[in-house]
């Protein structure tokens, strides 16, 4: 392929986040309403789209428990799907709950819903009482080791070489800022703010297309390679190639995050992915 560009997410593609962000999730719906899903469930959030960051997932989910608590009898696929038909993300679930229940039932579970809350467990349980006090400036709600701390490295030292040596390389991911520079150390990659974009300066989110789109016209790009491990991310390739026709735009999907197997190669297909790819060491040879 004729790339001058690669973009890559974090999660699932540079880190393997299945025993932090993912388990932060379950665990934290868990600690705050006593009972959560099976930390496989939550691929079918990621799939019904417009989840941007793992903070937004835990509220489906605690909405999901407290619904269940109160009488919601749908399995997690049926939620989900449903989700996706509302149009994805919180939004998607709240609708989706609005229409099945009750509306004192649906006022009610808002009512124990605490976002706030669950943020905060969240951020104790993934960054650990020491990160917690530096971050968040404040005391945890309870004493961790972090599980940001369980976070191996997919990509390989020679994979980064490569791809910092040919091409310009960006950075699109939901992490906050903080949260992001300690995983590109990690992995071992040196980005310039200029050519990241996170939460903290992101308002839309994946997979609105506005941070590709700008890496894109900072680099001066005429090809784009966006490399991530979720549909949300393919499709944020696609929605930027439909938004800048004077620029070349492609999704790759890499099977290394929570879509694996033939399926999620379907998936990423489907979504219009223009390659998928075992892991993002494949890229290299891929593009050349």
């Amino acid at each position: 392929m004729d790339v001058d560009t690669v973009v890559l997410d974090i999660d699932g593609v540079l880190l393997d986040v299945a025993d932090s962000y993912r388990q932060a999730v379950v665990d934290s719906v868990d600690r705050v309403y006593g009972e959560t899903v099976d930390r496989e469930a939550i691929q079918a959030f990621k799939d019904a789209g417009g989840f941007n960051n793992d903070w937004l997932v835990t509220d489906a989910v605690a909405l999901y428990v407290l619904a269940g608590q109160a009488g919601y009898e749908a399995d997690i696929g049926t939620f989900t799907d449903d989700i996706a038909a509302h149009g994805g993300g919180l939004e998607g679930a709240e609708a989706t709950l609005a229409a099945e229940l009750p509306n004192a039932t649906f006022e009610e579970i808002v009512d124990e819903w605490d976002p706030d809350e669950l943020r905060e467990v969240f951020q104790a349980l993934y960054l650990g009482a020491d990160l917690y006090r530096e971050l968040e400036a404040s005391e945890p709600p309870f004493e961790t080791a972090g599980y940001i701390h369980d976070e191996p490295v997919v990509v390989d030292p020679e994979t980064l070489d490569v791809l910092t040596d040919r091409y310009n390389v960006g950075v699109v991911t939901g992490r906050p800022a903080a949260e992001a520079t300690i995983a590109l150390d990690r992995a071992g990659i040196e980005v310039d703010d200029a050519h990241r974009f996170t939460m903290d300066n992101w308002e839309q989110g994946k997979p609105h297309p506005h941070a590709l789109m700008t890496l894109a016209d900072r680099f001066g790009s005429e090809s784009v390679v966006f490399v991530g491990d979720t549909l949300d991310d393919i499709e944020t390739a696609v929605n930027a190639a439909s938004e800048d026709p004077e620029t070349i735009y492609k999704g790759i999907g890499v099977l290394t995050g929570g879509l694996t197997g033939e399926s999620g190669r379907e998936k990423f297909t489907t979504a219009g992915a223009a390659a998928v790819l075992e892991s993002v060491n494949e890229l290299p040879e891929y593009l050349n």
